[in-house]
């Protein structure tokens, strides 16, 4: 209601353009950045919003594939407080609005002013009730569900996947990736009780033609419908995130030599990025448990036989037992540190846990760094749990960032 109300005084920035709506646990992320690159590659204006950041809040608000700059951030901030003081003012909110309620309505501003042909919108968290979920989509779009914030969410599959498939809209094609049994009917429910086209990604046949530790190349074929896609994302699960994204773009009008090009030119920073060689060093926000579990896969399938160091820090709100029993198992060396945030989980903490034993234990992200002097060329390097690591450790590894 506060979204509504908020947006409503704004005048609807939200309709000044298509939206695709993207919503998921794992991979919504990556598939929004690249549905985002496809349609660029067609040559049309993109508005892309997306959490969390990296480094700095203008990452969330990206216009032609460029993060909005600090005063194009702060126009944008100064114009939505104003409103939204105002409209306290006269008893039209409750209260200015929260953080992921201000970059929202922001993000919207930015993209009406810029003119966008389309915008591509993930959700924050869940759907049903995200404040992303007033827009009027072309397209919605929804990644693999699993757990993840289940004290909002609800404790079960089916539930989660509830709440995910909120954003489904009256008449509006919705594209659905692979996805549990539970998590499929759900989705399938509220599509059917919307009358929104479902389309499939396990009706599309996906042909793979090369898979390596850097990314793939496969063909989605149905019908008389061919689609070759070149994913330079690393990691078996961006297989079904990049086939997603084709999907996606083809309901939205790309020819497959745009979704081609597209998805080739995509990038997604933090999640399997490789920003060092000699040694190869990766960085990943492996947050969860289907992250981990993800993460894992990928490790024992492209690195085995290699000495592998991680170095690892997470929050306190995730599920550390399992991700531990998970990650540190694959780890010669395993560094554990405590990222820069108040809701992190100390390193000492993590380093009780069994799965821990023998780790090097650091204090700050820094001194965790430090000790990749140490690391031979011929050794692999990740640098995973938290985004807030991740977005921590990255200006360090890549130039400009």
């Amino acid at each position: 209601e506060r979204m509504s109300r908020l947006l409503a005084a704004l005048d609807h920035p939200e309709r000044s353009a298509r939206v695709v709506h993207v919503a998921g646990t794992n991979g919504k992320g990556s598939t929004c950045a690249m549905i985002e690159a496809g349609l660029r590659s067609k040559g049309l204006s993109t508005g892309l919003y997306t959490s969390p950041h990296l480094v700095s809040p203008t990452e969330r608000i990206q216009i032609g594939g460029r993060p909005v700059n600090e005063a194009q951030f702060t126009a944008a901030f100064e114009e939505m407080h104003a409103v939204a003081e105002a409209t306290v003012r006269r008893g039209d909110l409750d209260m200015h609005p929260t953080y992921f309620e201000s970059l929202t309505a922001m993000a919207f501003l930015l993209f009406r002013q810029a003119r966008v042909n389309t915008m591509v919108i993930e959700v924050g968290l869940g759907g049903r009730l995200d404040a992303t979920n007033l827009v009027n989509p072309a397209l919605t779009v929804i990644t693999p569900v699993d757990f993840d914030h289940m004290e909002h969410l609800g404790e079960t599959i089916e539930k989660i996947a509830g709440e995910k498939a909120g954003i489904i809209k009256h008449g509006v094609p919705v594209v659905v990736a692979r996805q549990r049994p539970e998590a499929h009917l759900a989705i399938e429910r509220q599509a059917i009780a919307q009358n929104a086209l479902l389309d499939r990604l396990e009706d599309w046949p996906i042909r793979l033609d090369s898979l390596d530790a850097y990314g793939s190349a496969f063909r989605l074929e149905r019908g008389d419908v061919h689609l070759e896609v070149a994913c330079p994302l690393a990691g078996s699960h961006q297989v079904d995130n990049a086939a997603t994204a084709a999907v996606a773009l083809h309901h939205l009008g790309l020819d497959s030599r745009e979704i081609f090009n597209g998805i080739g030119a995509a990038t997604w920073p933090g999640r399997l990025e490789r920003v060092g060689r000699e040694p190869d060093i990766f960085l990943d926000g492996a947050h969860n448990v289907a992250g981990a579990t993800a993460l894992a896969a990928y490790i024992r399938r492209f690195h085995a036989g290699r000495r592998v160091w991680m170095i690892f820090g997470v929050m306190r709100d995730k599920q550390i037992d399992e991700i531990a029993e998970l990650l540190f198992p694959l780890a010669s060396t395993l560094i554990l540190t405590t990222p820069d945030q108040t809701r992190s989980l100390p390193a000492e903490e993590i380093a009780r846990h069994p799965a821990a034993r023998g780790a090097r234990v650091t204090s700050r992200v820094p001194d965790a760094l430090r000790l990749l002097a140490e690391v031979p060329p011929g050794d692999v390097v990740f640098i995973t749990g938290s985004l807030y690591l991740v977005g921590e450790a990255r200006p360090y590894l890549v130039k400009g960032a």
